[in-house]
């Protein structure tokens, strides 16, 4: 086995979603990932903003499993060790640091995640653009009762399952308390959902604030979060083109005070195709994992 005291890492950010990243296209690191419980301890153990690196999330590079139907693979890991299937950001810092390191050509590139395969490409200097599964199972006007109130919530699968609720002004806030428990309400279990709150700044245009299951917490963006509020916000808003039509993007202010860009085609109530997200990506630094860390991180509970 090969120790993860040697492993390289690089970690990344997406408008302040960060992320680690660690190339296994050799399958040098199989040994940890091919038994989940360790995989999700190192993950959960490299997260760690207190005693690790500290990231949102851990994103390994693998080889694709068939030859032409993606150029690279993806395994995605929260911060509390749990893996999923899709992260927008992180799939763009993941692109981002694949071609930046000639992993593969820069174009547009096929990533096999498990959601499926995501489309991404470098654009306007510091965008990435993701392109995310097809989104499913729209529900409009759930009411989720917690703590003595009800909220109104929109539901969508963008590749994880997301809830958009509407408020007056997301600065004001208690993201910690009511997005833990939209995102463990019965409702949704066993699984739980991304609890994401928007403000509708005008037309085309919200800030959101997302409470991210996984994370625990609030994270300072969110590319599912945010495009799931966007897709959402203009069906209920009833945005027509040129937002609907993919023609322009909505425009999302995130916490971080990054704004994403989220395109899509939206054909009668609820058929929504073509989804995609721009996102601000930034490399934040390289490095190599100390032994101390490394023996921990290998060793769970």
């Amino acid at each position: 086995m090969n120790s993860p005291a040697t492993m390289e890492f690089v970690k990344l950010s997406g408008s302040g979603n960060d992320f680690i990243c660690i190339d296994n296209r050799s399958g040098r690191y199989d040994s940890i990932m091919d038994c989940p419980g360790r995989t999700g301890h190192f993950a959960a153990s490299l997260c760690h903003r207190g005693t690790g690196v500290g990231a949102d999330g851990v994103i390994f590079a693998i080889a694709p499993e068939i030859e032409g139907v993606s150029d690279i693979g993806a395994r995605f890991f929260e911060a509390d060790g749990s893996e999923t299937e899709l992260c927008g950001n992180g799939t763009a810092c993941f692109a981002h640091w694949s071609i930046s390191a000639g992993f593969v050509p820069d174009r547009e590139l096929r990533i096999l995640t498990p959601a499926g395969v995501v489309l991404a490409q470098n654009i306007d200097g510091s965008y990435v653009r993701v392109c995310i599964p097809t989104p499913e199972d729209i529900l409009t006007d759930v009411e989720v009762d917690v703590d003595g109130r009800t909220w109104t919530c929109d539901t969508v699968i963008v590749g994880i399952p997301h809830a958009v609720t509407y408020v007056d002004d997301v600065s004001a806030l208690d993201v910690a308390r009511w997005g833990a428990a939209i995102r463990r309400h019965e409702l949704f279990a066993p699984k739980g959902i991304n609890a994401n709150f928007v403000q509708i700044l005008g037309e085309g245009r919200i800030a959101v604030r997302t409470f991210e299951y996984g994370v625990e917490g609030e994270t300072l963006a969110c590319g599912t979060g945010s495009s799931a509020s966007a897709i959402l916000t203009a069906i209920r808003e009833g945005w027509g083109p040129p937002y609907s039509t993919g023609e322009k993007a909505v425009l999302v202010q995130t916490q971080s005070g990054d704004v994403l860009r989220v395109c899509f085609t939206l054909e009668g109530e609820t058929d929504v195709a073509d989804v995609c997200l721009e996102t601000i990506v930034r490399f934040v630094y390289t490095g190599v994992l100390h032994p101390t860390l490394a023996e921990r991180a290998m060793d769970p509970p």
